[in-house]
């Protein structure tokens, strides 16, 4: 397990995860180290289909626009289907983290692909839980990891942004 410095920012929708984006860029946040996390619908919303053009991923559906700005700034992006969590959409590392706990067939206790990849780099399980019931639910999640100095900038931006919460991981307390 590489345990990473993070911070992980749950918002209710794609408009305030789009927002916090924009500010941690403003802030100079290395977007390489910044991922992102929904099911980029919800019940009044149909998926007309998914589509990959070389680097990137097209979208079709209501929030299209949202997901395409985030294929366009961060490295990787995928659509998977995970048991208990449905169809979810994935930009930026997290997106190697699930495919190296799909790839590995590693479940850690109840925590499925998504859950793996986060534990992976540190996150405690019982932030994860925390985590994949936000996306139960609809939300966005946001993590930004790196080093300590990084992940505190970051952190300090995500707060003025008014997540519905956040939380830090720092790679020192988990290793203790």
């Amino acid at each position: 397990m590489s345990k990473e410095n993070s911070v992980v920012a749950v918002y209710h929708t794609h408009t305030e995860a789009d927002k916090a984006v924009k500010e941690l860029q403003r802030g100079g946040v290395d977007l390489h180290k910044l991922s992102i996390v929904g099911k980029g619908y919800h019940t009044d919303e149909q998926v007309v289909g998914y589509y990959n053009t070389g680097d990137r991923m097209k979208y079709w559906g209501k929030v299209g626009a949202f997901w395409g700005g985030f294929w366009g700034l961060l490295f990787g992006s995928a659509l998977f289907i995970i048991p208990g969590l449905g169809p979810i959409l994935a930009a930026g590392p997290v997106v190697a983290w699930i495919v190296a706990g799909l790839e590995g067939a590693v479940e850690v206790g109840a925590l499925g692909a998504l859950g793996a990849g986060l534990y992976s780099i540190g996150i405690p399980k019982d932030s994860v839980v925390k985590y994949e019931t936000a996306l139960k639910t609809d939300q966005f999640l946001l993590i930004v990891h790196g080093t300590a100095a990084e992940v505190a900038q970051a952190k300090d931006i995500i707060e003025t942004t008014h997540p519905a919460y956040h939380s830090l991981h720092e790679a020192d307390a988990v290793a203790a």
